[in-house]
This record gives structure tokens, sequence and C-alpha cells, in this order.
């Protein structure tokens, strides 16, 4: 890498870090945002609020779908996933979908978003054993150690998979 390169680089990266610093402390959520409003016009507002700091930032837009889907404004909350997982068609995004539709009671658009993830990364440990976690509550034994097996032929050592292989045994769904 050239020396010109490195500093343009480098240039770049200060800009766009100051362009989003001066962003945010041009457009702040203050109190009155929310304070003394009823929870329905405080909540639309931080929401709004949010919604403008995800930007196009794809986990940002999933956690704010998430309050959108699981607060009974399901049909925004749909909108913003779908635009968002598959806009980069990413697996983490499509776990972080599967989890908001699990959270909600839909197994069946969870366990679409699920596939997706064990389609693109097949041996990723940590999302084989979430996953067959998750099968595991719902009742689906032999998917769920199908998993539990490839989490455990990736790494066999990991103590954060174990108690989501443990919990799931025990009825307790994945936690990230």
């Amino acid at each position: 890498m050239s020396k010109a390169t490195l500093v343009l680089g480098s240039a770049m990266l200060i800009v766009g870090f100051a362009a989003g610093t001066a962003f945010a402390k041009k457009n702040p959520t203050t109190p009155d945002l929310c304070v003394g409003k009823s929870a329905k016009d405080a909540a639309a507002a931080l929401l709004t609020k949010a919604r403008e700091y995800a930007g196009d930032g794809s986990w940002e837009n999933i956690a704010v779908a998430r309050v959108y889907y699981l607060t009974g404004q399901k049909d925004e909350g749909e909108r913003i996933l779908q635009a968002t997982a598959t806009k980069k068609n990413d697996p983490s995004d499509w776990i972080r979908v599967g989890r908001v539709y699990y959270e909600a009671g839909e197994w069946a658009k969870a366990q679409k978003a699920f596939e997706n993830v064990l389609k693109a990364k097949p041996n990723d440990a940590d999302w084989a054993a979430e996953i067959g976690g998750y099968y595991l509550v719902k009742g689906d034994r032999e998917r769920a150690e199908e998993l539990f097996k490839r989490s455990l032929a990736s790494d066999s050592e990991n103590m954060r998979n174990n108690l989501k292989m443990a919990g799931a045994y025990l009825g307790l769904a994945p936690h990230e």
C-alpha cells in the first residue's frame, strides 16, 4: 500500500468520523421529546429518533424493527425487517430477524430465517448451537441434536454454546 493511499484512507476515516459525530451532536435526543408525553407519543418520537440514528446499519434497523414488531406495529416492523435482511442477505442479519420472529411466537417465520443462516454458515458453531436450542425448545429434538453435533464438531470447548444447549434441554430458549 502506498503512502499516498494510506494518507488518503486515514483522511477519509477522520472526515467520516467527524461528520458522524457532528450529526449526532446536532440531533441529540432530549428529554422534551418524551418526558411528560403520553406513552404512545413518547414511544413514537423515540422510535423516529432511533430510526434516524440507525441510518443504513443492518443490526440497528433490525433492533428498531423489533420494537415495532413486538409492540403490535407488525406491518412497519415487517417492512423494516425484510428491507434490512434482504439488502445484504447476511447470516448475522438473518439470525437477528429469526430471534425477533421467535420472540413474537412466530416459529414458522423464525425457522425460515434460521435456515437462511444455516445455509450460509452450515458449520458455524455458535449459530448451530443457538438455532439447535430453538428447535429443541419447540420440540424438534432430532433437528436440534443434528445442529448440536455440528456445533460441537466445530468448537467442542465453548462455554456459551454449552449453556445454550443445556438450557434448551431444560426448556429455556437461547439468549444472546
